[in-house]
């Protein structure tokens, strides 16, 4: 189990059963500020953030302790708006998702934005994905890059061979799922690399993929979305969805199936059952782009070929709402894991813009500024600094006169983590936007 992990299933299971006392007492051999007495070391806490004690959290036993018991439940009774016995009545990690959501939300709608720009491929890059503090970036040359949010130093590099190109990608702690031409490859993040083979593997033109242990599902050019069993590599089912091309798929925790296509219709399947459960239809004609789902709240959101966001409850399947919010395409919708509040919108006119995820409303649009802050050096490459400036809320549509065409690149492709936003341009750059309280 990582540290990451291990503060995960720590905040899940709330203060652990021995107290910090009770560890304090055990220790033999204390040094430096270990050997502190809790109480001096708790006062010392007391003038941290909540992210720097959940850091804290993960150095020592007793440290941890400290924090789960004292500490991160005294900030959040200083930090928290409700009443005492509303917070006495939550689990702690509750309330500290909710501070960290809260904080969140505050950062990308009023704070200070910086962009720190580098080369992160040698001709383009289409797309990206955010997990865990690492960011995988990839599609338009033949190599996909794992890169520390932190650093931003390119952690790992797979390449894909010569023969196919990469279409979609997605990756977790041990593996990175590629669909490559008519093919699904998997890189195992400790060097080794297999292409399903051309008899099971190979399918119609696939546009996108989308995976959850053991299954990746991949749609594809005939409307059919097809079922691959990563670890047999055999192609388990193929669901006949769509009339047209399909462009964008999402998986939810039941395994369904969402899927979108060029006739502008989202369609949920069922594999279990092989079966249609349901159609979303839109007033695009032009088709749906892009999509995103989110399990805290069950809303599914969609972005279309003429600028237009749509929101439905999964579990009514009703239309919450529909805005047009961006004068042309938008490539890419998403928002932070466990985030019910806020989401990020990119397109083509390369505005991001803060969607209100309850009704639609544009809260916030942002650009990257004219003027470079800084360049320095770093283990990658240069990296460009430049500051972040957003735009007046009163014309959110036609934004034309007010920043230069050649000053704002398409957006492809983007990804949310706790106050920052990366982005992709089908250029060779890489923008990391970094949202200060």
């Amino acid at each position: 189990m990582n540290k990451h992990q291990r503060s995960f299933t720590a905040a899940k299971n709330g203060p652990s059963p021995t107290t910090a006392d009770q560890i304090y007492k055990r220790r033999k051999t204390p040094t430096n500020i270990l050997s502190l007495d809790p109480d001096i070391v708790c006062t010392i806490f007391a003038l941290l953030d909540m992210f720097d004690l959940v850091r804290c959290s993960l150095v020592c036993k007793l440290w941890n302790a400290i924090i789960e018991t004292r500490s991160l439940r005294e900030f959040c009774e200083r930090n928290v708006k409700n009443s005492s016995s509303e917070f006495t009545g939550k689990p702690l990690r509750v309330i500290l998702g909710e501070i960290a959501m809260e904080q969140h939300r505050l950062a990308l709608l009023r704070g200070g934005i910086y962009v720190d720009q580098w080369k992160g491929h040698s001709t383009t890059v289409a797309q990206c994905r955010m997990k865990m503090g690492v960011l995988g970036t990839g599609v338009g040359d033949k190599v996909i890059r794992l890169w520390s949010l932190d650093s931003q130093k390119c952690i790992e590099e797979h390449s894909i061979p010569d023969t196919f190109p990469l279409i979609d990608f997605d990756f977790d702690e041990s593996k990175i799922v590629g669909l490559i031409g008519s093919h699904l490859c998997i890189w195992r993040r400790n060097g080794k690399r297999s292409i399903f083979p051309s008899l099971e593997g190979k399918f119609v033109k696939g546009s996108c993929m989308r995976y959850v242990d053991p299954e990746a599902v991949v749609g594809c050019d005939d409307g059919a979305v097809r079922v691959f069993d990563m670890y047999s590599r055999r192609c388990s089912q193929i669901i006949r969805v769509h009339p047209l091309p399909i462009t964008c798929l999402c998986l939810n925790e039941d395994r369904l199936i969402v899927s979108g296509s060029t006739s502008g219709s989202i369609r949920i399947s069922d594999p279990s059952s092989v079966q249609q459960v349901a159609t979303l239809r839109t007033s695009d004609a032009r088709g749906i782009r892009t999509m995103c789902f989110n399990p805290s709240s069950q809303l599914l959101f969609a972005g279309s070929a003429v600028g237009r966001a749509y929101c439905w409850d999964l579990r009514t399947r009703k239309l919450l709402w529909s805005n047009r919010v961006s004068p042309n395409v938008i490539y890419s919708l998403q928002h932070m894991q466990n985030d019910t509040s806020t989401l990020v919108v990119g397109g083509i006119d390369g505005i991001l813009r803060l969607l209100n995820q309850n009704d639609g409303k544009t809260v916030s649009c942002f650009v990257v500024g004219d003027r470079l802050l800084s360049t320095f050096q770093s283990p990658s490459g240069f990296i460009q600094r430049r500051k972040g400036q957003r735009l007046p809320e009163d014309n959110i549509i036609n934004i034309e006169p007010l920043v230069p065409r050649t000053d704002r690149p398409s957006i492809t492709c983007l990804a949310v983590g706790m106050k920052k936003i990366v982005t992709t341009h089908n250029t060779n750059d890489i923008r990391l936007w970094k949202f200060e309280s």
